[in-house]
């Protein structure tokens, strides 16, 4: 099932001057930037981003990344940032992939893993809430 493609968002962005450090390659940590903005593109393909898991009464934490590079991006090279949603039933774990727009080479991978976390008790959850299975058309 979540081979279907539905489960997949990808976005394409140029590599901007402030990201590159002085070797002129992007900083480590901007890469967790890249994820960010193509999950929440992915989120927001089942009408959950982040405001709509707060009004839900639950905030999700990233408890658990990695990323791992296999090559370097350099300013204002064009890039495809691809999510992928991998689990779903106890936690969200959405892995990543980053490829050069021109050449299609894949330059980085890797993934996070967060949780739901009840906002008004702070109690993180063993299952996830039954919004995201009805966001995600899914039954629990």
């Amino acid at each position: 099932m979540l081979n279907d493609p539905c489960f997949t968002s990808e976005i394409e962005l140029t590599v901007p001057f402030h990201d590159i450090d002085m070797m002129g390659v992007v900083w480590h940590g901007n890469y967790f930037r890249y994820f960010e903005i193509a999950r929440e593109a992915l989120l927001n393909q089942f009408n959950y981003g982040y405001r709509q898991m707060k009004e839900s009464g639950y905030v999700w934490p990233v408890v658990d990344t990695r990323v791992k590079y296999r090559d370097t991006l350099t300013f204002e090279q064009r890039i495809r940032v691809r999510a992928t949603l991998e689990e779903y039933e106890n936690r969200l774990r959405i892995a990543y992939q980053i490829f050069d727009a021109d050449s299609g080479k894949r330059t980085t991978t890797g993934y996070t893993i967060q949780v739901a976390v009840e906002e008004k008790s702070r109690e993180m959850c063993f299952v996830c809430p039954d919004i995201l299975f009805e966001r995600l058309g899914v039954q629990p």
